[in-house]
C-alpha cells in the first residue's frame, strides 16, 4: 500500500480555515500596573510588563 506525504486537499478543494492574527498582546500603549501596591508606569514597547519589577515593592508588574 503506497505511503503519501500528509498533504492531502480538503473535500471541495479548500486548504482550511486560516487562524487568526493578534494573540496576546496588548499593543504599543497602555501602562504597567503592580498588582501588589498599585504602582503604575508607562509601558515601554518592547518590554514587557512581566519582565520589569516594581520600584516600590519589588513585585512582578503586570499589564493593564
Amino acid at each position: 500500500m503506497p505511503r503519501g506525504n500528509g498533504q492531502g486537499r480538503g473535500v471541495d478543494g479548500g486548504q482550511g480555515q486560516g487562524r487568526g492574527q493578534g494573540g496576546n498582546f496588548a499593543g504599543p500603549g497602555g501602562n504597567c500596573v503592580c498588582p501588589s501596591c498599585g504602582y503604575k508606569e508607562a509601558h515601554t514597547q518592547g518590554v514587557p510588563c512581566m519582565n520589569k519589577t516594581c520600584p516600590k515593592c519589588g513585585a512582578k508588574m503586570t499589564r493593564e
